[in-house]
């Protein structure tokens, strides 16, 4: 029991992994995808006219669009991340065949939708949870359509990677195998995935009525939103409350506005601070808009960041730093909070439940103290222009409600990193002195390799070697042979069995080239 256990949770650790090298891409380009988005608004250029200029304009639409292919393009950035980390065997062939099947899960429902004559009109596609995805019209799984297609492949890559087919079919065995067998398994996925996404969207639209009750109906709407976030639903949620009877029906001088977006339209751009409708609405609308994001994006996910900081080991601080700060700055200036809800969503689900929850609870002050800033994106450009330049927002509420924000996630995080030992950025189970050893300060990973080779005792006794942030897995096939005193002699920071066959050696961030040089070396032997 306490193996599969074990298992478990090592498959849990490895899918979490998996997802650091995607993430690590979304937080630069993220940032830099917020800054344009940001700069490039009609209401940015009217309050500063130079970023009219022809020549800046073009070079801030043009960065816009480069960067927002990696965003519009994330599940299938997801697959292959997850298949790349998750399989053992044939990685590159797992990682071909993730976007096989992540293309044919997309193909699969899109031929669902036409069947079944659920194809949405090109106006209800953000309410009804469809869209367009690399050129086919399907339904928009997000990050979840990718990550079942890198975990569909990355199995499949290690089941079938040595099948033996008949002489008349031997030419489709073996790696060949992987990208067809993924390809036949997506095809029931899509066909089941739209039924359940119905029933989800179904069940979203029936209780929509509950996010508009006054107070707690915006605490409720944030609680589901952040929850939804794995799922890609939020963006439904967000759709219905902004577009539908689901945000509620506004009377703004005789003429009557269905969901939330058109009338803050109007009271924002039209009638502005001045008008009684403005006191009247503005602190119930913008809770569901940029004013009420911005509670995460400018406070809750920077005090989640330090807490990460702050509990990681004093070793790994340097490292830990860069990958922290620029995740909470991607928040900060372009309202992209995944990539760190991601960094531990799947290294501890019970805590981004918390985290969800304490999302809601945090919003019920928002409408009592009738903070009004709009717009849509929750960012600092959204705080200084609707914020600070607009009259009556009462902004400096909203920094107190941050504050006190703030304060209780950094502390609940805190606790709950430490409590738990949570593997978050830079709590790594190493701690790499600066004069770990003479072979890692030359960085002679050739000579580092072949001492844990011999340590492990010899290229037969390995069976599969992997790496993650900071450590080699090696499985191996006599674990009584290992020669640990050997070992540390390649300066590793530390040696563990987490399970009769299978070692961790611990390099910290120099482990993948460590692992480069292993791989060449056993290959070089087999050779």
């Amino acid at each position: 029991m306490s193996k599969n256990k074990s298992s478990w949770k090592d498959s849990i650790q490895t899918f979490g992994r998996s997802l650091l090298l995607p993430i690590a891409l979304l937080a630069p380009i993220g940032m830099i995808m917020g800054i344009c988005n940001a700069l490039g608004q009609s209401y940015m250029i009217e309050r500063f006219p130079f970023l009219g200029n022809e020549i800046l304009k073009l070079f801030i639409t043009g960065a816009k669009d480069i960067t927002s292919i990696i965003f519009n393009n994330i599940p299938i950035l997801f697959a292959m991340g997850v298949a790349q980390g998750m399989s053992k065997n044939e990685k590159g062939i797992a990682v071909f065949a993730s976007v096989v099947g992540y293309l044919t899960l997309n193909m699969v429902m899109n031929v669902y939708l036409k069947s079944t004559g659920t194809l949405a009109e090109s106006a209800d596609m953000a309410r009804l949870g469809q869209g367009l995805v690399l050129g086919v019209h399907t339904i928009k799984t997000e990050a979840l359509g990718g990550l079942i297609a890198g975990v569909v492949a990355a199995k499949v890559a290690d089941r079938f990677y040595k099948l033996e087919l008949p002489l008349a079919f031997a030419f489709f065995g073996g790696k060949k195998s992987i990208p067809i067998i993924t390809f036949a398994c997506m095809i029931p996925i899509g066909l089941v995935l739209p039924i359940l996404w119905g029933l989800l969207i179904k069940f979203l639209i029936a209780i929509s009525f509950i996010f508009t009750t006054p107070h707690i109906g915006a605490s409720i709407y944030y609680m589901f939103h952040r929850a939804l976030i794995p799922f890609g639903l939020h963006h439904v949620l967000a759709a219905v409350v902004r577009f539908t009877e689901a945000g509620g029906t506004y009377i703004i001088n005789g003429a009557e506005y269905v969901g939330i977006l058109p009338a803050v339209n109007e009271i924002l751009f039209n009638l502005g601070p001045d008008s009684p409708y403005w006191g009247a609405l503005m602190p119930k609308l913008t809770s569901y808009l940029a004013g009420g994001q911005m509670l995460t994006t400018l406070f809750r996910i920077p005090a989640i960041g330090l807490a990460m900081y702050r509990t990681s080991f004093l070793k790994n601080r340097k490292i830990a730093k860069g990958v922290i700060l620029t995740c909470c700055l991607t928040a900060f200036l372009g309202n992209i909070t995944e990539p760190l809800e991601f960094s531990f969503l799947f290294i501890s689900p019970p805590l981004f439940v918390l985290y969800c929850v304490m999302c809601g609870i945090g919003q019920l002050p928002y409408q009592l103290l009738n903070i009004s800033i709009g717009y849509m994106r929750g960012t600092i450009f959204d705080f200084g222009i609707f914020g600070l330049l607009y009259e009556n927002t009462h902004w400096v509420s909203l920094i107190i409600l941050g504050i006190i924000n703030a304060v209780v996630f950094y502390f609940v995080f805190k606790w709950f990193i430490l409590k738990f030992n949570l593997e978050t950025p830079g709590r790594e189970s190493f701690e790499l002195e600066e004069s770990a050893g003479t072979l890692l300060k030359a960085k002679d990973w050739q000579g580092i390799a072949a001492i844990v080779i011999e340590g492990l005792g010899g290229k037969e006794n390995m069976l599969n070697v992997e790496n993650c942030i900071s450590r080699l897995r090696i499985d191996l096939k006599d674990p009584a042979i290992v020669n640990q005193i050997k070992l540390k002699e390649s300066g590793c920071a530390g040696i563990f069995f987490p399970s009769s066959n299978h070692i961790h050696v611990v390099f910290g961030p120099h482990v993948e080239f460590v692992r480069h040089a292993v791989d060449d070396q056993l290959k070089g032997k087999r050779d």
